[in-house]
């Protein structure tokens, strides 16, 4: 099981649009669309958002994606008439670039909060900086050593989605805390951030009780050209 996807758009083809891009990065996610009226029409409509949160909900939990405010609403009101909305969040992050790092971490066996949280938009310059300056994982740091890697990237279109959710996947795997060029590894918007083309030097860098394991395994990764 994993936390399942909904994805509440005005528009039918955006949210079935959105939900084929998805599951190209998350083929095991219950991914779901919700977009458009009951007679196929521009809005939402309750039923259909309801019988979504449903259809998704595999036993971890559901987060919702949504486009314009009142499909918050109509999200919010059918949540309200739950059965268990305590198991049902809506992450604030863009529906399409939200819906994709949001299946990859689902994909990966992240919690809900943790499917919200690689959804939603990265923190501002001076955290992000502030995160980097204290290093992956400050906690996993005394219990193992640090592991580094530098490679150059040879994939043809750089570290775009696919690769980037090979990546979150690979490194989710592990115990361990690790960053790629300062960033967190584990978050898709971050590692896309990063906009790393062919020709890059990459800096890895792990801590944790697992950090060789997981730059081993990235390693191998890069060195195959993540599958491409």
């Amino acid at each position: 099981m994993s936390v399942g996807l909904v994805i509440v758009s005005h528009s039918a083809r955006i949210a079935e649009g959105v939900v084929e891009l998805a599951a190209q990065m998350a083929p095991t996610v219950t991914i779901v669309a919700a977009g458009g009226t009951d007679d196929g029409g521009i809005g939402t409509s309750f039923d259909r958002v309801q019988a979504a949160l449903g259809e998704a909900d595999s036993g971890d939990g559901v987060v919702v994606l949504c486009d314009l405010g009142s499909a918050v609403l109509t999200t919010e009101t059918a949540i309200d008439f739950a059965a268990e909305p305590e198991r049902i969040r809506i992450a604030d992050a863009p529906i399409v670039e939200g819906a994709v790092a949001a299946a990859v971490a689902a994909e990966a066996g992240g919690s809900m909060d943790e499917v919200v949280a690689a959804a939603e938009p990265v923190a501002p310059e001076p955290e992000r900086r502030a995160d980097a300056d204290a290093g992956p994982g400050d906690d996993a740091a005394s219990t193992a050593e640090p592991a580094r890697l530098e490679i150059v990237l040879e994939n043809e279109h750089g570290l775009h989605a696919r690769p980037a959710s090979e990546l979150v996947r690979t490194v989710s795997g592990f115990d361990a805390a690790v960053a790629v060029n300062g960033v967190d590894a584990k978050s898709m918007l971050r590692v896309l951030a990063l906009g790393l083309d062919r020709g890059s030097t990459v800096v890895f860098e792990a801590t944790g009780p697992q950090a060789a394991d997981a730059i081993d395994a990235v390693g191998a990764l890069v060195r195959e050209r993540f599958g491409e």
